[in-house]
């Protein structure tokens, strides 16, 4: 790309957050980095793509949010503290009025993470964005997917549903006119990664999962991994006001939190012996917390609605809708 360095220099060199354990950042071949002793690198990449995961004319400044705030929460999801970061940037034309909102928005949650870009490239091509964040977590306490037991509750943070809706604002015109849509289709982009709350975990769930496909398909990974079933609480769904008003039913809420993908929120279980430890682990964070269901044995997920179990078909239906990013 023309200019590359320039714009290195100019949007990139001079704007991450300088953090001790960085020998070497941008302006070299690698960078280099001191890991803490007794830790474990967690190691994640996403990428990003205009049509499939944004709309081409989004503002830069949520792309950028939302690229940082996908790869983070994969980090939160194991209770790793974020410490550095890589960015490939690819564009059809290095655009300045792009490039300065997007640097803005990028900086600003990297630095509130303590994140460090350590490196980075620009190529002429399709616009899209791949990061790799890099964070630690001691050494065997790593959240993961397959500790869930027979007993344990499971959790999610925050509320669910609102992603979807903002991106039925995103995608039709027509969802403008709802109650909130202006408010979701900012959701959608500016998702909160839930660092602290993860790290708040380490000692207390035995899996955690981020919510970036749909809580039904995330919760499903947990199952599948830790070789159990589930019973899932579809009334204990926590929904915001502005969805219900928004889907104009509280039952359309509902199967949108069921369903919503690109959430950022955590999915986890926690024994039984730790339940009444969650609200005082967590009070310092500010994270809201729902217990939505119970780990059982066996290797199905079933739904309840008033008590009632959900028909497989209809199980089948919601899971086959699942969540769709934009279609290009």
């Amino acid at each position: 790309m023309p200019g590359e360095f320039n714009l290195i220099e100019k949007y990139l060199a001079n704007r991450q957050n300088q953090r001790k354990d960085v020998d070497l950042a941008l302006g070299d071949d690698c960078a280099l980095v001191q890991p803490p002793e007794n830790a474990r690198i967690a190691i994640s990449t996403d990428t990003l793509v205009a049509g499939t995961h944004f709309l081409p004319d989004a503002k830069p400044e949520w792309v950028a949010h939302k690229a940082l705030a996908s790869n983070l929460s994969d980090l939160a999801a194991m209770g790793a503290t974020p410490a550095w970061v890589s960015m490939a940037l690819t564009m059809p034309e290095p655009d300045e009025s792009w490039l300065e909102p997007f640097c803005d928005s990028f900086f600003a949650l990297a630095d509130y993470y303590s994140v460090q870009l350590i490196g980075g490239d620009t190529t002429k091509g399709p616009l899209s964005i791949t990061l790799t964040v890099q964070g630690f977590v001691p050494r065997d306490r790593a959240l993961c997917r397959d500790g869930a037991k027979v007993g344990d509750w499971i959790y999610v943070t925050g509320n669910l549903g609102e992603s979807k809706a903002g991106l039925d604002v995103i995608l039709d015109q027509s969802n403008r006119d709802k109650p909130f849509a202006d408010k979701l289709e900012q959701r959608h982009y500016m998702s909160t990664p839930r660092i602290l709350a993860g790290q708040s975990l380490l000692n207390l769930a035995s899996a955690c999962v981020d919510i970036s496909d749909g809580l039904l398909a995330d919760l499903s990974h947990i199952l599948h991994r830790s070789d159990v079933g589930a019973v899932l609480n579809i009334d204990a769904l926590p929904v915001s006001e502005a969805l219900t008003a928004f889907c104009g039913s509280h039952e359309q809420a509902l199967k949108y939190a069921l369903t919503s993908g690109e959430e950022y929120e955590l999915c986890f279980t926690v024994p039984e012996a730790y339940k009444n430890m969650l609200e005082g682990a967590l009070a310092h964070t500010g994270t809201q917390i729902t217990c939505i269901g119970q780990i059982r044995s066996g290797n199905t997920l079933e739904l309840l609605e008033d008590g009632e179990k959900i028909s497989d078909d209809q199980q089948l239906r919601w899971l086959a809708e699942g969540y769709e990013h934009f279609k290009g």
